[in-house]
């Protein structure tokens, strides 16, 4: 590797930004050595690998242990498990999807450690499916992949054999659990060091139920921030909340313009919003076409692997297509599977499309593109290890430098459970004791209101979503800040900012997520993996080969500081350790 880019220079801020959410003060705390915040393959591998080397652990999930995005994958795994493939192989078509942008380091790390963590899960409970004749793990192929590389289980259930797997081990080692438990902020010593987190147990349609978990060592499991989109295959949960929270402690985010959007999500029709269900791109994998209402394959010829190109390819050759047609959906077409194989390989898929009134046995399904995964996050080392001392990320939450500009299929399920294993290994390896008292910081940032979350939702979609330029980007970046603006002048004015609840905190980290997304695609003038610039199509080695690492200032307003990297290569990771939090 080259030598690293640079960090972002010091405003005295470090150890926090002094933003933390409006919420009434812990009546309840929990001691531990690790608090483990969510509980898809990242949160819950971690814990188990925490837990089994001594460590007192604590698991804190929003919803459910087995309710976050881990249970809703559907395609598989991605491994060199097969004959003739290899890690060498693998790490070439991960870098390749992600445009220039992957950390080699890391991706080498991932394909050499993946196979055996494959493994060790399979030992922790979890079922793969199996060849009949030969009884060795069945492999199918996804977009990007040369090879037939990943492991899938109950055909297209991989993600909730996954969870059901981790959740029984879980259960089974006695590890303590906080479910429907939304996060808040993350405590810190005098000193900028973890000390653990605040978090709300949901009541009963009640604003009550603050607490904390007291550790030197937290662990951001989070998930993604999906929601932040009108349509996205994410669960309501996935409000971008570890993000938000590490960029209020001060912590560095990275590639957030990075948002890859799934080629093929079931079209419900233009007005809808939430969770979409997906249509696993193991689909391609096994043959399904994409085409257009007149039956014409358009992605043939317009890269080699066509239907099974990297996804940003194919969400830009879909999107491309509909505009050319002035079409709303494209369709992805199966029939030719038959009955016996719907059933069997895909039957989740199957059941999904006929609940809303499309067999996809006898006739083409209607697809388009929707948002599915943030390549980006908050920046860590190879040890999970992020800016704030003691504070760890691993999962869709963290951006370790594996997906550069666009995620290769089915590399997330991978990435969260080597990158957990990591993380436990350097806490359990480390010396953690127990952080001094918390230094209080009062509330100073707003809170928006529960309204506001379909309003950022609109704004996103409509400046920030498949195709951006510059002109949408900027009214996208005008409104959200009007948003911020009218809050915190409402704050500052009048003493007035919305009610304190789940709603309105998740409505407030989705406005943080935002805002920092679209600051750095305002930035990134040119086209890259799943940062598509309609006004600058081409891709710009010469300027653009380069992170954008994005803090909180706790100065200027709480203004956003995006900075460049010298190169592709990611800065170290050097944990940040001012003198004082006081102020």
């Amino acid at each position: 590797m080259s030598t690293p880019g640079r960090g972002i220079p010091s405003d005295g801020a470090e150890a926090g930004t002094g933003i933390r959410l409006h919420a009434p003060a812990p009546g309840w705390s929990l001691d531990a050595d690790v608090v483990v915040v969510g509980s898809g393959v990242a949160g819950l591998t971690a814990a188990l690998r925490c837990a089994a080397g001594g460590r007192r652990t604590v698991v804190v999930t929003k919803a459910r242990l087995d309710d976050g995005s881990t249970r809703w994958a559907q395609g598989g795994i991605a491994a060199a498990l097969g004959e003739g493939d290899t890690p060498e192989q693998h790490l070439d078509d991960t870098l390749v999807a992600g445009a220039g942008l992957c950390d080699e380091a890391a991706v080498r790390l991932l394909v050499t450690e993946g196979p055996d963590a494959v493994r060790r899960l399979m030992a922790t409970g979890a079922v793969f499916d199996t060849s009949e004749e030969t009884g060795e793990i069945e492999l199918t192929r996804e977009g990007g992949h040369h090879r037939r590389r990943i492991a899938h289980a109950g055909g297209d259930a991989t993600g909730a054999e996954i969870s059901r797997a981790l959740v029984e081990a879980v259960q089974a080692a006695g590890i303590e659990t906080v479910e429907n438990a939304l996060v808040l902020d993350l405590l810190q010593d005098a000193q900028g060091r973890t000390a653990g987190v605040t978090l709300h147990v949901m009541g009963e349609g009640q604003h009550d139920g603050v607490g904390a978990v007291h550790a030197p060592a937290v662990i951001l499991a989070t998930g993604g921030m999906g929601q932040v989109f009108s349509a996205t295959t994410n669960p309501s949960v996935s409000t971008g909340d570890g993000v938000a929270l590490a960029l209020r402690a001060g912590a560095e985010v990275s590639d957030l313009e990075f948002v890859q959007f799934h080629p093929t999500v079931l079209f419900l029709g233009p007005e809808a919003e939430g969770q979409q269900p997906l249509v696993s791109e193991a689909v391609r994998g096994e043959g399904a076409y994409l085409v257009d209402a007149d039956g014409v394959r358009f992605m043939v010829g317009q890269h080699e692997l066509a239907e099974l190109a990297p996804r940003d390819i194919v969400a830009k050759g879909i999107m491309r297509h509909m505009q050319e047609q002035g079409a709303q959906h494209m369709f992805l077409d199966a029939r030719h599977f038959g009955a016996e194989m719907w059933e069997q390989r895909f039957p989740t898929i199957l059941a999904a499309c006929r609940a809303h009134g499309i067999d996809p046995v006898t006739e083409p399904i209607p697809v388009a593109p929707a948002a599915h995964y943030a390549s980006g996050g908050v920046r860590t080392d190879l040890q999970g290890r992020t800016t704030v001392r003691g504070l760890y990320a691993c999962g869709e939450v963290a951006c370790t430098g594996v997906h550069g500009a666009n995620r290769l299929a089915s590399n997330s399920l991978l990435e969260g459970l080597v990158f957990a294993e990591r993380i436990a290994e350097d806490i359990i390896t480390q010396r953690y004791d127990s952080a001094d008292p918390v230094v209080p910081v009062p509330a100073t940032g707003p809170l928006q209101p529960a309204a506001a979350r379909h309003e950022i939702q609109r704004i996103m979609t409509d400046g920030a979503g498949v195709l951006r330029s510059a002109a949408s980007l900027s009214t996208a970046a005008g409104a959200l800040e009007a948003l911020y603006a009218t809050a915190l002048n409402d704050l500052e004015a009048h003493g007035k900012t919305a009610e304190p609840g789940v709603d309105t905190w998740e409505a407030t980290n989705l406005l943080c997520v935002a805002r920092v997304l679209v600051a750095a695609a305002e930035r990134r003038v040119e086209t890259r993996g799943c940062h598509w610039r309609e006004d600058h199509p081409d891709r710009d080695d010469a300027d653009w080969r380069r992170h954008l690492v994005v803090r909180l200032s706790a100065t200027e307003k709480r203004a956003l500081v995006v900075v460049p990297t010298d190169s592709a290569d990611f800065p170290a990771v050097e944990p940040l350790n001012p003198p004082s939090l006081e102020q």
